[in-house]
C-alpha cells in the first residue's frame, strides 16, 4: 500500500499495528504484536515486535490490524483509544514533551490501571530516526520495546503519542475446536518446559545469558566492532546479573507478557534498593557494555532505564556510541561520558539529534571509517564476521542488520537443529532463508519468536502450533 518512494516520515507511509493470529488467546507464549512501517532509519520495510499486553488486549478487543495513515495536522497531538466498540482518537496536549514513564502515568490516571498502552517519548516526538515505541508489561511499566527500524519516529509523525487498548467487556476468541486448540497448547507447552534454552537457560540468565557464550565464539563485539572478544565480559553477562539480582532482591525471572511460560524478563534494582528498570536484555548489555568497552552493570542498567524513557532503541544507540567513541567524543570505557550523551539525544541538542539519528549519520557527520550497520541500522551483538549465517540474514533480509529477521545464532553458536561452522561459508544461505520464512510464521502467529528454540529441536512442539491455528 505504500510508494517504495514515499518518505518515512511523510503522509504516504503507514503504520500498522498486528496482533498475531493467536495472540489474545491462552495459547503458551503467545503475547507478541507487530508495527509496521517504512523505516526512517533503513527506508526499507521494517516488522518491530513487542510484548507486554498490548497485544493481548488488542486481540481482544477484536482488533487484526489498525492502519494508520497521513502526518499529523498542525502539530496536534492524540491518543487512539481502543475499545471493543472502536477506535477514537482524542487530543492530549498535556502529553507534549513528556518522556515514556510520565506519559504512561497519565494515561493510567485517565484510563486505569487495566489497559494496554503504548507510547512514544520525546525521541519520537522529534522524529529521530531511531525512535522506538514503549509499551506496558504485565505490571503497567512501559519496559517492554518495539526498539527497531526508528518507527517511534514514524508514530510520532503521525501526531499519534500513544495508543491505549482498553478490552473491558470484550468477549473471550472464539475458537473453532476448543478441544484441540488445548491439546495443541499442551504440546508445545511441554517442548518449551522440555528444551534446555526454553525450560533452563532463559528462564534462569535470561537472554543475557549469551554475552559468555558469545564471547567465548569470538562473536561479541568490542569497542566499537574491533574485536570479538572482551576482558571484562563476565562482569556483563547473565550469571553475574542474576546474582546481582538476587542479592538485590529484585526478581531474576519475569514474564513479559500473558501466557509467557519462558519468563527470560527480568527486574533491576540499583545498590540502594531502587527500581531501575526490567527486561534487560542481551543486545542491551552487550552494546552498553562490550561494544563501548565498559563492565558497570548499574550503569547498563540506567541506560536502558534512559532510552527506554527517551524512547530509543537501545541496539542502535549503543552501535551509535560506539562510532561516537570512536571519533573521539568519549573514551572507550567511560559509562559515565555514555550516559551523558544519551541525556544530550533526549534533550535534542545539536549533538543529541545527530546520535538520535543513528550509528549511519554519527559516522558520516563525524567522519569515521568503521561503521557497523547494515542498510543504514546498526549491527547487533552478533559480529557476522564470526556467526557468518546471521550476516547472510543482515544482508538479505530488507530489515538491515536485524539479528530477527532470521536468528542463524541458533544453529551457529547454540547448536540448535543441529550445529554448523560458524567461520564457514557452506550451507549459510539455505540455513538463513528458511529462519526467515519461520521466522515470518511465527511473528504472524504473535508466538515469541523464543519458541523457535523448541520447535526446532522437539517436532512436537511445531506440532502444537500447527494444530492450534
Amino acid at each position: 500500500e505504500v510508494d517504495a518512494n514515499a518518505h518515512a516520515l511523510g503522509k504516504l507511509n503507514k503504520l500498522i499495528l498486528a496482533p498475531g493470529f493467536l495472540t489474545g488467546t491462552f495459547a503458551p507464549n503467545a503475547g507478541r504484536m507487530s508495527f509496521g512501517a517504512k523505516s526512517p532509519l533503513t527506508g526499507t520495510i521494517k516488522e518491530s515486535n513487542v510484548g507486554g499486553f498490548i497485544g493481548h488486549k488488542l486481540a481482544r478487543a477484536g482488533a487484526e490490524a489498525i492502519i494508520v495513515e497521513d502526518v499529523a495536522q498542525d502539530g496536534k497531538l492524540y491518543t487512539m483509544v481502543v475499545t471493543k466498540d472502536g477506535i477514537k482518537l482524542e487530543e492530549c496536549p498535556e502529553l507534549k514533551g513528556l518522556n515514556i514513564y510520565d506519559a504512561t502515568a497519565k494515561l493510567q490516571e485517565k484510563y486505569g490501571l487495566k489497559v494496554g498502552i503504548a507510547a512514544i517519548g520525546t525521541a519520537g516526538e522529534n522524529k529521530m530516526a531511531s525512535a522506538c515505541i514503549g509499551a506496558t508489561d504485565q505490571e503497567g511499566e512501559p519496559t517492554r520495546q518495539a526498539g527497531r527500524g526508528g518507527l517511534g519516529a514514524v508514530m510520532g509523525s503521525k501526531g499519534l503519542k500513544a495508543i491505549v487498548v482498553d478490552d473491558a467487556g470484550a468477549a473471550n476468541i472464539a475458537f473453532a475446536n476448543e478441544e484441540a486448540f488445548r491439546a495443541g497448547a499442551k504440546k508445545l507447552a511441554k517442548a518449551l518446559t522440555s528444551h534446555a534454552v526454553t525450560g533452563q537457560g532463559l528462564p534462569t540468565y535470561g537472554t543475557n545469558v549469551l554475552v559468555n557464550i558469545l564471547n567465548e565464539a569470538g562473536g561479541l563485539p568490542t569497542r566499537n566492532f574491533s574485536e570479538g572478544r572482551f576482558e571484562n565480559a563476565n562482569d556483563t553477562g547473565g550469571e553475574t546479573m542474576y546474582e546481582t539480582i538476587k542479592a538485590r532482591g529484585a526478581n531474576p525471572t519475569h514474564a513479559c507478557s500473558p501466557g509467557c511460560i519462558i519468563r527470560c524478563s527480568q527486574t533491576y534494582k540499583n545498590k540502594e534498593g531502587e527500581m531501575v528498570t526490567g527486561g534487560l536484555e542481551y543486545e542491551t548489555c552487550w552494546g552498553f557494555g562490550a561494544n563501548i568497552g565498559a563492565n558497570n552493570l548499574d550503569d547498563i542498567a540506567y541506560m536502558n532505564r534512559l532510552c527506554d524513557d527517551y524512547g530509543v532503541d537501545t541496539i542502535e544507540m549503543a552501535v551509535t556510541l560506539g562510532v561516537a567513541m570512536e571519533a573521539g567524543i568519549a573514551k572507550f570505557g567511560d559509562s559515565k561520558a555514555a550516559i551523558e550523551l544519551i541525556h544530550e539525544m533526549g534533550k535534542a541538542t545539536p549533538l543529541g539529534r545527530i546520535l538520535g539519528a543513528g550509528a549511519a549519520v554519527t559516522g558520516k557527520v563525524y567522519g569515521v571509517t568503521r561503521v557497523p550497520t547494515v542498510k543504514g541500522q546498526g549491527i547487533p551483538a552478533y559480529d557476522p564476521r564470526a556467526v557468518k549465517g546471521v550476516g547472510v540474514t543482515y544482508a538479505t533480509t530488507t530489515m538491515g542488520a536485524d539479528h530477527t529477521a532470521g536468528y542463524v545464532v541458533a544453529t551457529n553458536i547454540l547448536g540448535v537443529s543441529g550445529k554448523t561452522d560458524p567461520l564457514a561459508a557452506e550451507g549459510q544461505v539455505d540455513l538463513s532463508r528458511n529462519f526467515q520464512i519461520a521466522t515470518s510464521f511465527i511473528d504472524t502467529t504473535g508466538l515469541c519468536l523464543f519458541v523457535a528454540f523448541a520447535i526446532l529441536d522437539i517436532p512436537e512442539g511445531m506440532e502444537g502450533i500447527v494444530e492450534m491455528c
